[in-house]
C-alpha cells in the first residue's frame, strides 16, 4: 500500500489479534508511528491495543498505550478508559483499575460492567455485589453483561445462595431474559458447589435457550474436579452430539479417568483421539520484561537463556522441596511411575516462566504470568508455595478464552511474607532444613494474622 492511514493499520492490528497473533499486533505500534508510511494512533488504536495487552497480561506494555493515549489527548475518552480498566483487572492491577474508575466523571453501564467482573475474576465477590447495588443507587440500569459479572462474582466466590438470588433479580425484577452466558454461570456455580446433578437438570430441563458447548465444557470441568465419571461421559455424548468436541474436552475426560487411576479408560481416549486426528493445544506461558513478551511452553529449549532458567529452576525446585513441598502426580495423565510423573511436571511451561522472572525481574515488584489453558493442580501448588518461599508476588492470568470452571481460572493471591528480606536473607545463609520450613511457615494469613507455624502453608490458605 503506497499510503497507510491510521483506518488502514487499525484493520492490520484487528486482523492480527484476531488471528492470534497478539503479540505481532503490540510490535505495530511502534512501526505505525516510526518510518515514511507511518500515522499518528487515534483512540480506536489505543482502545485495539489495550485490548491486546489484556489478553497477553501485557502491564507495562498497556500502560504505555494509556501514556500515549493522556498525551494526545485520547485520556477522557469514555472507551478508552473502559478499555484500562479491563486491562488493569486481568493483570491482577485492581487497585489501579478502581483509580481509574473513580476518576471516570461519566459512567457508563460498560465502566460500571468492566469494575464489576474485573473485581469478580480476582476473587472480590462481595466486593463485586458492593459495587453491583453501588451501581443501581447511581442510577444506571446493569445489562446483560452487568449480570454475567456478578454471576461470575458469586461463583467464584462460592455464594451459591446469592447467585441464585440477582438470577432472579434478573430475571423478574429487571425483566432480562438470561442468555447462555448467564446459565453458564449457574451451571459454573452449582459446579464449585458439587451440586453436579442439580446442574445437569438445570441445562437439559430447566434452560430457556439452547446449551452450546461452553456450557457442557463447563459441566465438563466440574466432573473433572469432583470426579463424577458417569456425568462426565455424558457431558461429553452432548458434545459430541453438537459435532463440537474439541481436544481440550478429551483432555478433561482423560482427567476424570486419571484421578481415579482408570488407565485402561484413558488409554482408550488416547486411542479415540489419535484415530480421530484430534492434537492438543501446547500449554503456552508469557512473561512480560521491558514490553517484551517472553514465551515458554513445557521443557523449552529455545530461549537464549535456557541454560540459566533450567538452573534457577532446579535450585526453586531444591529448596521447596525442603521446605515441604510434594508434586502433586494426579496432574500427569500418562500411566508413570511416581519419579516418572514427577520428572515429568518439573518443566511445565509455568514453572519455567516463573523462574525466568525471578532471574530478571527487580526485587519487591509483582511477577505477571499468562497462559493459554488451564492450570494444573500441581502448578498451582508450585506457585502458591513459592510466593511465600521468594518473597514475590505472583499474579497468573490463565485463560483458553472459556469462562468456565473448566478451561479458565485465575490465581490473585498475595501472600505477605513475614519476613523482611535481611531476616530471609539470613535464614538463607544457613541453608538448614530448619530454616527453610521456618522461613515458608511463618507468613501472614490473608485476615491479616499470623499463622501458626507448626501448620502447614496450604491449611492457612
Amino acid at each position: 500500500m503506497p499510503v497507510r492511514d491510521t483506518i488502514a493499520w487499525n484493520v492490520l492490528i484487528t486482523c492480527y489479534t484476531r488471528n492470534r497473533r497478539t503479540k505481532d499486533a503490540l510490535k505495530l505500534f511502534d512501526a505505525m508511528r516510526g518510518g515514511e508510511n507511518g500515522a499518528e494512533p487515534d483512540d480506536v488504536t489505543c482502545i485495539l491495543l489495550l485490548q491486546a495487552c489484556t489478553s497477553l497480561g501485557a502491564l507495562d506494555f498497556g500502560e504505555k498505550v494509556w501514556e500515549y493515549a493522556v498525551d494526545h489527548g485520547y485520556g477522557g475518552e469514555l472507551k478508552v478508559r473502559n478499555s484500562l480498566i479491563t486491562m488493569y483487572t486481568k493483570c491482577g492491577c485492581v487497585d489501579k483499575a478502581y483509580q481509574v474508575f473513580c476518576e471516570t466523571p461519566k459512567k457508563s453501564v460498560v465502566t460500571w460492567s468492566a469494575m464489576i467482573s474485573g473485581l469478580a475474576s480476582n476473587g472480590f465477590g462481595k466486593d463485586a455485589i458492593s459495587a453491583f447495588e453501588e451501581m443501581g443507587r447511581s442510577g444506571v440500569a446493569p445489562d446483560e453483561q452487568t449480570f454475567t459479572g456478578v454471576l461470575s462474582a458469586c461463583s467464584h466466590s462460592g455464594l451459591v445462595d446469592e447467585g441464585f438470588k440477582f438470577f432472579d433479580i434478573m430475571c423478574y425484577e429487571y425483566q432480562l431474559k438470561p442468555n447462555v452466558h448467564h446459565y453458564g454461570c449457574m451451571v459454573d456455580l452449582m459446579g464449585r458447589a458439587g451440586l453436579l446433578d442439580q446442574a445437569y437438570e438445570l441445562v437439559v430441563k430447566d434452560m430457556r435457550v439452547a446449551p452450546d458447548a461452553t456450557i457442557w465444557r463447563t459441566l465438563l470441568g466440574a466432573c473433572r474436579i469432583h470426579g463424577h465419571i458417569d456425568l462426565g461421559e455424558r457431558v461429553i455424548n452432548h458434545l459430541i452430539e453438537l459435532k463440537a468436541q474439541q481436544a481440550g474436552d478429551y483432555v478433561l475426560l482423560l482427567n476424570t479417568y486419571a484421578a481415579v487411576e482408570d488407565w485402561g479408560k484413558v488409554a482408550e481416549v488416547r486411542k479415540l483421539m489419535k484415530e480421530k486426528g484430534i492434537q492438543t493445544t501446547p500449554g503456552c506461558t508469557t512473561v512480560e520484561l521491558n514490553g517484551e513478551i517472553h514465551e515458554f511452553i513445557a521443557a523449552d529449549a529455545s530461549h537464549p537463556r535456557k541454560a540459566e532458567i533450567y538452573e534457577k529452576l532446579d535450585e526453586i525446585n531444591k529448596h521447596l522441596r525442603i521446605a515441604g513441598y510434594v508434586p502433586n502426580v494426579s496432574s500427569e495423565l500418562h500411566d508413570l511411575d511416581s519419579e516418572g510423573k514427577e520428572c515429568a511436571l518439573a518443566y511445565h511451561s509455568e514453572k519455567l516462566a516463573i523462574a525466568f522472572a525471578l532471574l530478571v525481574t527487580p526485587q519487591h515488584r509483582p511477577i505477571r504470568l499468562a497462559k493459554n489453558l488451564r492450570v494444573c493442580v500441581d502448578c498451582h501448588n508450585f506457585t502458591k508455595d513459592i510466593k511465600c518461599l521468594h518473597t514475590v508476588n505472583i499474579r497468573a492470568s490463565l485463560s483458553a478464552g472459556i469462562d468456565d470452571i473448566g478451561m479458565r481460572c485465575k490465581i490473585t493471591s498475595v501472600v505477605a511474607p513475614f519476613f523482611d528480606v535481611g531476616t530471609w536473607n539470613q535464614l538463607m545463609a544457613l541453608k538448614s532444613e530448619q530454616a527453610y520450613v521456618l522461613a515458608l511457615r511463618w507468613q501472614f494469613g490473608t485476615a491479616g494474622r499470623l499463622v501458626d507455624p507448626t501448620a502447614h502453608p496450604r491449611d492457612t490458605q
